[in-house]
């Protein structure tokens, strides 16, 4: 019975160290831009969205769809980013052990 509290005393210390981790996580932020910088997006680690900064040169009333494409890309790679390195900051606490439903 001894390796089996040891073993609640462990995981028990893995959640506090995710916590803690997905804490940090929640204040970092990565910032992605497209368009040659005319969107700029800053997104947290924990998968929201802070800011959007679009430059007034880059609406043009007769393309739209450029625009929309360029806010996208733009909030498709803070995404990405933030959550490649939430999962990176996760697999310290983790020793690289997949959890399902963490992350």
């Amino acid at each position: 019975m001894s390796s089996l509290g040891k073993m609640i005393k462990q995981a028990a210390r893995l959640q506090q160290q995710i916590e803690q981790v997905q804490a940090q996580l929640a204040q970092r932020t990565v910032e992605a831009s497209s368009g040659g910088g005319a969107v700029k997006v800053v997104a947290r680690c924990d998968g929201t969205l802070v800011s959007l900064k679009i430059d007034p040169q880059a609406v043009d009333p007769a393309d739209v769809t450029l625009l929309e494409d360029m806010i996208l890309s733009a909030v498709n790679q803070a995404l990405t980013q933030a959550r490649d390195l939430a999962n990176a900051e996760m697999a310290k606490v983790t020793s690289g052990f997949s959890i399902p439903g963490l992350m």
